[in-house]
């Protein structure tokens, strides 16, 4: 049941509206706390909440550069998973 249990884990914590979205934006590059705070509109004490969900989880990591501290997505998995579900978005994009 192990494997079961740790993609149920990735998958709730992807199944947050706020969380994928952080992660769908950290797809296309790194960046800081104050970022995607302005990019989604939401409270920091929100953004930082969720932020925090996503490194426990394994699915983000934050690396210091001076005072601020840039995200990125380390998960494989949930990289692709975010990918699958917006791919018919992009190709719209693309084309």
């Amino acid at each position: 049941m192990e494997p079961y249990i740790e993609k149920a884990e990735l998958l709730k914590a992807l199944a947050h509206p706020t969380r994928l979205c952080i992660v769908h934006g950290l797809l296309e590059s790194e960046c800081n706390v104050n970022y995607i705070i302005s990019c989604l509109e939401l409270p920091q004490s929100t953004v930082s909440q969720q932020l925090g969900i996503l490194r426990s989880k394994g699915i983000i990591e934050g690396r210091r550069k001076g005072t601020e501290v840039c995200y990125k997505v380390t998960n494989e998995l949930a990289r692709e998973i975010v990918r699958f579900l917006f791919f018919d978005q992009k190709q719209e994009e693309d084309s």
